[in-house]
């Protein structure tokens, strides 16, 4: 207590220094927790069920190759047949995601949830928070004793019910079918998807209720179910994987099933403690860009750490005379070296609790930069006892890294030797010294990340500037559900069209038009073909979209030769389309394809080609753009039949202004074409917005540390020189009495810093080029050895380093010889 109590008193005695220190410590040890708390959370931490260890899903060696460790899917047939002999393992459960519509008409409310086998709470050993779970006696079809139930979490119960204890027992209409609400899940449970809440689940009997006769009961061909099952206590996954190889003849029903090749491959038991990771692809698409960034806040770390052993041998240096007479007077020299490394310890423990209170901060700001109106994101981030020992360990690594070289440098120091230049300077800033060699390192480190930062904020540019081919602003789409809708087949057309002019008509619209698909992130689920996977027949795959008349123009789509899709194009004309630019460019060879005419074996038509438009983007802007034909959709029966009879996209543009106040007219005057219509709403710039989190929140983040890195070093390079023009004032002093000009000080001064500041960024060249290649998926339009990124990066950091060098330079060039002399 005694030493602590003097290390307090010698970080005291220098206030400033010392907070500086632990808040820059604070702020590189709080951005590397903050990345290893979303890291924790995506990759590391279990699920809050029982013994998840124990936990694992059915997938194959070729699911796995695709990317699919869930396995390509079960059918139910499969399901059943496991269940009847599941004895060589504890329990397991099969399961299928839903988006389920929780408002019986008008605007969606839609909510994730989940269908699942009777066995889903069982096999987890989740209880319920009130009320009960389901069990195997509810999952039969159509409903158990209590009919159709359901479970809901603990978020959707204090949402939609306030919490309120009476719930168990309420009906709920899911997609407009009626459960009874039987249980509540603990807060803690969200789901098994990382990244993913789970607000309903509900039996996999009650399939039919929603689906009607599309569902996957009597459906062989929907290889829609996941299963996971719980190993014994103390059974391997070798002989799990053993026990259900051997179960698996019997569960394909080999001979008589007509399962694909590929769904009949030797099933692979994947652990799943972890989750699933499937469904949002949440921990594939940020799996390299968090570990790119946690070695970028690591490397800012350094940099600090660096900045403060400089600061710490000044200190010590500062301290020699005192060390000294402690050593004069019998001190040990290992006292002197842990009285320095107790402080050093003690800043870095100051450090690493306000770093932690800025990690809790900032870890949900970045989940919040990673969610998106469309796609939100829900991620668990608690301060466990992963990220509490994360932080610890970084908090003593930064103690012995920049308190250790100056601790045994203070404790070799010779008391004659002190007392001999006490008073007359010491030796200045030479090349070979430590903190030269420290300030080497901390340029090569800067470097590395500006050039990083460089890289990512070029590649979020390209891409933000990359045309996606039609206007954004002020564009919403209505996906309206007609499945409820009071309407023939045969008048569904006749409909759609109507609800297109009710649209149109509503105050505040400037054009609407209507498609199967639609353009930019979020639009391109349904990009089209039919229900057997057929494209168009012309040598490859081809895009096929059908719209209303009106429907370029709403986008902004420029024509550019032809027609447009008229009113006339009804199902009764002669079929005809409207392809895109690369469609002409890929089969045309960029010759006019306006009056060609090709076979679409979609609907099995031979369609003329009437017109040609812009190129749009569909989904992501790295994606090539692909051949597209627009036919009417007057005359697209047969094209997507499971989407273009029961949903369809009414694109809308507001007259001025946000499109959010038109929302509610528009619903308005949906419910009074048909009460019984469900519609969700999105707003088209904010998905086009939201397509380019990932590359956003890279850009900032490397380019935030990129500047900080750059800031550091320019601090370090500032101190360094200026401790070494207080230790060679008398030098500088006797340089002016001769005769010296101001501008050879200068040169003297800088061009040691110059120097080193020069060597640093050859090793940082070096190391930036050899590390290119573990970034270079991540970057669009920009190579990872880009020489423009590197040499701007090397002249930015080289600006920085003349600014912090010429400051103290120039106050060494007003150096009075007289008054130096006369206080020496």
């Amino acid at each position: 207590m005694r030493d602590v109590r003097l290390a307090l008193r010698a970080l005291r005695s220098t206030p400033l220094v010392s907070a500086l220190a632990a808040l820059s410590l604070a702020l590189g040890i709080g951005a590397n927790s903050a990345v290893f708390s979303l890291i924790n959370s995506l990759m590391l931490r279990t699920l809050p069920v029982s013994n998840p260890q124990r936990l694992v899903t059915v997938s194959s060696d070729f699911a796995l190759a695709h990317g699919y460790r869930n396995g390509i899917g079960w059918n139910y047939d499969m399901w059943r047949r496991f269940q009847q002999d599941a004895s060589a393992f504890e329990d397991g459960f099969a399961w299928t995601w839903a988006a389920f519509n929780l408002s019986p008409r008008g605007q969606v409310d839609r909510v994730r949830g989940m269908i699942a086998s009777g066995s889903f709470f069982s096999t987890l050993g989740v209880p319920a928070l009130i009320g009960r779970t389901f069990t195997a006696a509810d999952d039969v079809r159509g409903g158990g004793p209590d009919g159709p139930v359901a479970v809901i979490s603990y978020a959707l119960w204090q949402r939609r019910f306030g919490g309120d204890t009476s719930v168990v027992g309420r009906p709920l209409e899911i997609d407009h079918v009626p459960f009874t609400i039987v249980g509540v899940t603990p807060a803690e449970f969200s789901g098994i998807e990382v990244g993913e809440s789970l607000d309903v689940v509900v039996p996999l009997g009650t399939d039919p209720l929603l689906k009607g006769t599309r569902t996957l009961l009597d459906n062989p061909a929907a290889l829609l179910l996941t299963v996971m099952l719980r190993l014994k206590p103390e059974q391997s996954l070798e002989s799990a994987t053993a026990a259900i190889r051997a179960m698996q003849p019997r569960i394909l029903d080999m001979g008589r099933s007509q399962l694909p090749k590929f769904a009949r491959e030797a099933f692979v038991l994947v652990p799943a403690a972890t989750g699933s990771t499937d469904k949002s692809q949440l921990r594939q698409r940020y799996e390299q860009p968090l570990f790119v960034i946690a070695a970028v806040t690591m490397l800012v770390l350094l940099i600090a750490c660096v900045n403060i052993a400089n600061l710490e041998l000044a200190r010590a240096a500062a301290r020699r005379h005192e060390f000294s007479v402690r050593l004069a007077l019998g001190a040990p020299r290992a006292r002197l070296a842990w009285q320095l490394f107790l402080e050093s310890l003690i800043i870095a423990s100051a450090g690493a609790v306000l770093g932690l209170q800025f990690a809790t901060w900032s870890s949900r700001l970045l989940v919040s930069q990673l969610s998106t109106s469309g796609d939100p994101v829900f991620l668990n981030l608690p301060i466990d006892w992963r990220v509490l020992g994360f932080t610890a360990t970084v908090a003593v690594a930064t103690a012995l890294l920049f308190g250790t070289v100056p601790a045994f440098r203070a404790s070799r120091v010779s008391p004659f030797d002190v007392m001999k230049t006490q008073g007359r300077g010491g030796p200045g800033l030479q090349r070979g010294n430590i903190s030269s060699s420290l300030v080497v390192v901390q340029v090569a480190f800067s470097l590395v990340v500006i050039c990083a930062a460089g890289l990512f904020l070029e590649t979020f540019q390209r891409l933000d500037s990359e045309p996606i081919g039609f206007d954004a602003n002020r564009m919403l789409v209505v996906t309206v559900d007609t499945s409820r809708a009071t309407v023939t087949p045969k008048d569904r057309d006749q409909f759609s069209n109507r609800l297109v002019r009710t649209v149109a008509a509503v105050p505040g619209v400037s054009q609407a038009a209507a498609s199967m698909a639609t353009p930019g992130p979020g639009g391109g689920a349904n990009l089209l073909t039919d229900a057997r996977g057929r494209a168009v027949d012309l040598g490859r795959r081809v895009m096929m979209n059908a719209v209303t008349p009106g429907w370029f123009a709403t986008y902004g789509v420029p024509l550019r030769a032809g027609r447009d899709v008229a009113d006339a194009d009804t199902a009764q004309a002669p079929p005809v389309a409207v392809v895109n630019v690369t469609f002409a460019r890929v089969f045309f060879g960029g010759r006019s394809p306006i009056g060609s005419v090709f076979d679409d074996t979609s609907t099995n038509t031979r369609r003329t080609i009437v017109g040609m438009v812009g190129d749009v983007v569909y989904g992501s802007r790295r994606d090539t753009i692909i051949p597209t034909a627009y036919i009417p959709l007057a005359q697209s029966a047969g094209l997507g039949p499971g989407v273009a009879r029961t949903s369809l996209q009414i694109s809308i543009r507001a007259a001025s202004g946000s499109p959010a106040p038109v929302i509610r007219e528009i619903g308005t005057a949906l419910g009074d074409v048909d009460p019984e219509l469900s519609y969700t709403v999105r707003v088209v710039d904010d998905r086009v917005r939201a397509a380019l989190a990932q590359e956003r929140l890279v850009a900032v983040l490397s380019s935030f540390f990129g500047v900080l890195a750059a800031l550091l070093a320019g601090l370090g390079l500032y101190g360094l020189t200026s401790y070494g023009i207080s230790r060679r004032e008398m030098e500088i002093g006797v340089r002016l009495a001769l005769g010296s000009s101001t501008a050879s000080i200068l040169r003297l001064v800088i061009s040691q810093t110059i120097s080193l500041v020069a060597m640093g960024i050859l090793i940082g060249v070096g190391a930036s080029l050899w590390l290119s290649h573990f970034v270079a998926a991540l970057l669009y339009g920009v190579g990872p050895r880009d020489p423009t990124t590197i040499l701007s990066a090397a002249a930015a950091l080289m600006t920085v380093a003349l600014i912090a060098a010429w400051l103290p330079a120039r106050r060494a060039i007003l150096i009075n010889p007289a008054d130096l002399l006369r206080r020496t």
